[in-house]
C-alpha cells in the first residue's frame, strides 16, 4: 500500500471510530502529502460515508453513530473546501440542497453541497428532514434551476416524489430540474417518479448539477 492509500485509510479509520480529532490529524496529513483535495474526498471520505451508511440501514450503528461521523466528515470537508480549485468565475446558478421529510441522513448530502460550492455553485443548504413544501418554496425564492434531494432510507424516498408531485401541482415544475440521490434510489427510480437526474455518487451528482446549471 503506498503513502497516499495508507493516510487516506487512516481518514477512512478515524471515521468510522467516530473520532473527529483524529479524522481532522489525517485529513491535515493528506493536505501536507500534496494529495489532491478532491482525490480526499472522492477516496477517502466517500467510502467511508458509504459503509457507515450501510451500517445505518442494516441497523448495525445507531443515530447517535451516525451523527458523531457526520461531525467528522464536516469537519474535514471544512478543511479541504478552500482548497478546491473554484471553476470558472461568478456563481453559475443556485441550487437547493436538502435531505427530504422524514430523513435525517446528512453525511451524503454535505458531501454533495461542498462539492457543488467548489465548483461555483451557489449551495443553499436547508439541512435534514426538510418539509417538502418548505423546500419548494424556498427553491422558488431563491430563483434556484435545481433541487438536489437526497434520500438515504426506503421508507423516505417517497418524500422525492413529493417534490416533483408538489411543483407539478402548482404550475411550477418546468421551473426547477429535480435531482435526487441516496443509497436506495436508482436510476429506475428517477425515471418512475419523474425526476431530471439520478447520481449514483457525489461525483455523478455534480456532473448532473453541471448540466441543468443553465436551467432546464
Amino acid at each position: 500500500m503506498g503513502d497516499t492509500a495508507k493516510i487516506l485509510n487512516e481518514i477512512k479509520k478515524a471515521i468510522w471510530a467516530y473520532d473527529t480529532e483524529a479524522t481532522l490529524k489525517a485529513t491535515r496529513k493528506a493536505i501536507d502529502a500534496k494529495i489532491d483535495p478532491m482525490e480526499i474526498i472522492e477516496k477517502g471520505l466517500v467510502p467511508a460515508i458509504d459503509k457507515v451508511g450501510d451500517q445505518f440501514e442494516r441497523m448495525e450503528i445507531f443515530l447517535p453513530d451516525l451523527m458523531m461521523a457526520a461531525d467528522a466528515v464536516k469537519a474535514s470537508v471544512a478543511l479541504l473546501l478552500p482548497l478546491l480549485p473554484k471553476e470558472g468565475k461568478g456563481i453559475k446558478s443556485t441550487v437547493i440542497a436538502a435531505t427530504v421529510q422524514g430523513d435525517v441522513h446528512e453525511i451524503g448530502k454535505n458531501i454533495v453541497a461542498s462539492m457543488l460550492m467548489a465548483k461555483g455553485f451557489n449551495v443553499i443548504d436547508l439541512g435534514v428532514d426538510v418539509k417538502t413544501s418548505d423546500l419548494v418554496e424556498q427553491a422558488l425564492k431563491s430563483k434556484a434551476k435545481i433541487i438536489a434531494a437526497s434520500a438515504l432510507m426506503s421508507s423516505t424516498i417517497g418524500s422525492q416524489k413529493d417534490i416533483i408531485d408538489y411543483l407539478t401541482s402548482i404550475g411550477e415544475r418546468k421551473k426547477v430540474a429535480v435531482l435526487i440521490g441516496g443509497g436506495p434510489t436508482s436510476q429506475k427510480w428517477a425515471d418512475e417518479i419523474g425526476a431530471d437526474g439520478w447520481g449514483k455518487d457525489a461525483t455523478d451528482a455534480v456532473r448532473l448539477a453541471e448540466k441543468f446549471s443553465k436551467g432546464k
